[in-house]
């Protein structure tokens, strides 16, 4: 849990926010910083990390559906945390490489996260994806001239090898989170592996599995509004809320998110408790019209 100094400094009007950022912006900011990456071929070269807004926009989101439902604000105190820091296996991002390779793997419809990949090739070894991946593709790419080097390969782990990675970074980083007061707890790590890997929370706590589902659908609903990595690595040229939320309606069949957590976030989304967030990560305000539609979903609901 975070320490008492932490959890006494609560963000000026934060109890006013509908979507608040429940720890100091000074502390949202050091965390922020955790995404900065050396560059591996350029001594003394920081790949900034990208698109922090997105993990801030994500935690914020996280932390209105998490009270709405219910949870102590002292937990939610700590879950915000872990969200901030939710992207953190993909310190190190290369826009233009993983651009590249994702969107390779997209157009010739190759599973892009791991129990996808899974299903499609079921001989992997567990943990074992990102070696099957470079195992099976990597000529395939260079020939597009993708220079397959150890950094190219960083890439793919990013994605299909995210819990390694993430693990990794988090031993890097748990010193400087101890120095901050916060003790990183194992809870925090599944709940950012929780798209990725659910099957890791399979024996989880209610309360733990249901913040693993709020985090996805969070991060997902930021993620198909946001005007940058729409243009980055998802080929999108506007961003439409009726694709946000059939593509939370996609989560909710295959079993990862329950109807509970996505009408939650609808029902914050309609009453406007993330217009601000939305406008940031589109760089544009939500239609009179999307407003219609998100106010008839939150009267409905998702079964």
């Amino acid at each position: 849990m975070t320490s008492s100094r932490l959890k006494t400094t609560p963000r000026k009007n934060a109890k006013r926010d509908p979507a608040p950022l429940l720890v100091t912006q000074s502390l949202a900011s050091t965390l922020l910083r955790l995404y900065d990456y050396p560059h591996p071929t350029r001594p003394g070269h920081i790949i900034r990390g990208y698109d922090k807004q997105h993990a801030l926009r994500t935690a914020r989101m996280c932390a209105a559906v998490a009270l709405r439902l219910g949870h102590p604000r002292e937990r939610v105190i700590d879950y915000q945390i872990a969200c901030i820091l939710h992207d953190l296996g993909r310190a190190g991002l290369d826009r233009k490489l993983f651009g590249r390779i994702w969107s390779w793997a997209r157009d010739h419809k190759i599973p892009t996260r791991p129990r996808e990949w899974r299903a499609v090739f079921p001989q992997t070894t567990y943990g074992r994806e990102t070696e099957a991946f470079l195992k099976h593709y990597t000529t395939d790419l260079e020939q597009t001239g993708i220079q397959m080097d150890a950094w190219a390969k960083e890439q793919v782990e990013m994605r299909l090898g995210f819990s390694r990675r993430m693990n990794r970074r988090l031993r890097e980083t748990k010193p400087h989170l101890a120095s901050l007061g916060i003790t990183w707890a194992p809870w925090m790590t599944r709940i950012t592996l929780y798209y990725y890997y659910p099957e890791k929370m399979a024996n989880d706590a209610p309360w733990i599995h249901q913040l693993g589902e709020v985090l996805v659908a969070c991060e997902q609903f930021e993620a198909y509004n946001n005007h940058q990595r729409g243009r980055d690595y998802y080929c999108r040229n506007e961003e439409k809320l009726n694709a946000a939320i059939e593509y939370l309606y996609t989560l909710r069949q295959e079993g990862i998110i329950s109807a509970k957590v996505v009408n939650t976030l609808v029902t914050l989304a309609a009453e406007g408790a993330f217009d601000q967030i939305i406008m940031q990560a589109r760089k544009l305000p939500l239609s009179r019209r999307e407003h219609t539609n998100l106010r008839h979903l939150a009267s409905t609901g998702i079964a």
